[in-house]
Order: structure tokens, then C-alpha cells, then sequence
């Protein structure tokens, strides 16, 4: 046999395997070679779209104050829509009828709308988030009972770790709907420090100044504490036994360990009372 007519011959047996139409969609069946041009094209969709993904974040987005975290975000949601309408091009570029898949499209579209109803809420949650700014990643705040760092602000979530170094991790809407305290200052030079309260109970019996001096020295002995803003005491309540007080101080340095800060005053405290005769009070018992 003749060997170009038998390459000739495996060549059209080849394109006949290829051009076999064995998947009906629609009006359209479909053939190896329709899916092997759309498999191809999608395969440099997705390369194409990560690059752009890289360079939108970093040359585009890295220039305003939008946080990392979000960044990756708003880059990951703009490549799938861009993936999602590139790949309905593909098939309608290649011949194949989507019409049939119409009805099957409407039915899964509004099961995905249904259970990413939550999602949305979330999405546009986060850019107000970030378009608002109540809170952004180091603050210091305070939700739902939970005090923490805000560590990371995505699109859909926002991580705060707390002050025994867990990660929560909150829905955006939920953030939205609920109170926030921000306990950092937004002051320039105290943009990274937080203000801490504590609770002080002296005996009622002594003059509120004695008191209060007491106070501040140990608040200033301690090196965690800034001096600007200097540290204060307000006199809260007054009782026959027991006066109330509060001590208010900057720290940037215990910023995660508020408790240990709270036992490094104690102790100051407790030596200024005893160097000026000052009693402890559990309270006003009467």
C-alpha cells in the first residue's frame, strides 16, 4: 500500500473522530473539536486573567488606602466575573448553542441568588467597611463582648484576634449591624496606642486627693505606660467605706495584653497605697 495513501487515510480517519458530533445542546451537537477549541481557550483565559489579577493588585490597588486583604479580594471577585463572562464567549464563539441551557441557567440561577444572599450582604459590607473606615487593621476594638486587634478586613470577613491570641473571625454584616468600640486614637501621635480602664477602690475615709496621687505615681512608674496622654484618674462614685475610681491609661507596648498590663499597675498600686497608709475596699458594704 502506497504510504502516502495510508497516512492519507489515518489523517481522515482522525478528522472524523474529531468532528464527530456526539453531545446535542440545543440546536447545536457537539464535537471533539469544539471542546478541545474551547478547552484551549479557557486555558489561556485563566493564565491571562491571573496575570491581570497580579497587576491589578499590585500596580492599580496598592496605590490607594485600601487594606491587603481586600485588595486580594476585589482582584479574586473581578477575575471570576471575568472568567464567568470570557467562558460564555468561548462557547458562543465555538457554535454552541446556549439557548437550551436557558431554562436550566434561570432554575440555578436563582438557587445560587437565594444562598448567596448572605454572601452579598457581607461583599457590600466590606466596601462600606473600607469606604467609612470605622475601624482599620491594628485598631483596637470591641464587639459583641469580644476586645481584640483587627488583623485582617477582607471582602466578605474581618479577623480580629483577641487578647489570648484567637482568631475570630466575623461576618462583614454582622459588624454593620452591631456596635462597635473603637478604643484606638486617631490622633497622629498616639495613632498606635489604645486607651485602657481600670477600676480602683480605696477606703472612703481618706481625702480623694491622697488618693488619686497614689494612683498616678504607679500609673507613671510603669514603662508601658505613655506619658503622653498622661495617665488619669477619675473619682466615680462615692460610699462610706469605699470611694471608686478610674484609671486611665496609653499604652502602645501592652496592646494585646491588657491583663497583664492591668496586674503590672496592680502591684504599683499596691505599693504606692501601702507607702502613704492608704486601705483596699471591696466596696461600699452599707
Amino acid at each position: 500500500m502506497n504510504p502516502n495513501f495510508q497516512l492519507f487515510n489515518q489523517l481522515s480517519q482522525l478528522n472524523q473522530i474529531l468532528n464527530a458530533q456526539f453531545l446535542p445542546i440545543g440546536k447545536t451537537t457537539v464535537s471533539l473539536t469544539m471542546l478541545i477549541y474551547v478547552a484551549v481557550l479557557f486555558f489561556f483565559l485563566v493564565i491571562a486573567t491571573a496575570r491581570a489579577k497580579t497587576w491589578f493588585e499590585r500596580e492599580l490597588l496598592s496605590r490607594t488606602k485600601i487594606e491587603p486583604g481586600m485588595r486580594a479580594a476585589a482582584g479574586s471577585f473581578l477575575r471570576g466575573f471575568v472568567l464567568f463572562v470570557g467562558f460564555i464567549v468561548i462557547l458562543q464563539t465555538a457554535g454552541i448553542d446556549l439557548s437550551a441551557l436557558t431554562v436550566v441557567a434561570g432554575a440555578v440561577g436563582l438557587g445560587v441568588s437565594l444562598g448567596l444572599q448572605g454572601l452579598i450582604s457581607n461583599v457590600v459590607s466590606g466596601v462600606i467597611i473600607v469606604l467609612e473606615g470605622p475601624f482599620k487593621v491594628g485598631d483596637r476594638i470591641e464587639f459583641d463582648g469580644t476586645i481584640g486587634s483587627v488583623m485582617r478586613v477582607a471582602l466578605r470577613t474581618t479577623t480580629i484576634v483577641t487578647n489570648d491570641n484567637v482568631a475570630i473571625i466575623v461576618p462583614n454584616s454582622e459588624l454593620l449591624k452591631g456596635k462597635i468600640t473603637n478604643w484606638s486614637c486617631n490622633a497622629s501621635d498616639v495613632k498606635h496606642s489604645v486607651r485602657f480602664t481600670f477600676p480602683v477602690s480605696a477606703d472612703g475615709l481618706l481625702p480623694p486627693s491622697t488618693v488619686i496621687e497614689a494612683i498616678l505615681e504607679a500609673a507613671n512608674a510603669h514603662a508601658g505606660v505613655l506619658s503622653e496622654p498622661a495617665p488619669e484618674v477619675v473619682l466615680q462614685d462615692l460610699g462610706e467605706k469605699a470611694n471608686s475610681y478610674l484609671l486611665r491609661v496609653y499604652t502602645s507596648e501592652f496592646l494585646s495584653k491588657p491583663s497583664t498590663l492591668r496586674s503590672e499597675l496592680n502591684h504599683l498600686i499596691f505599693d504606692a497605697f501601702r507607702k502613704r497608709n492608704i486601705k483596699f475596699s471591696a466596696g461600699d458594704k452599707s
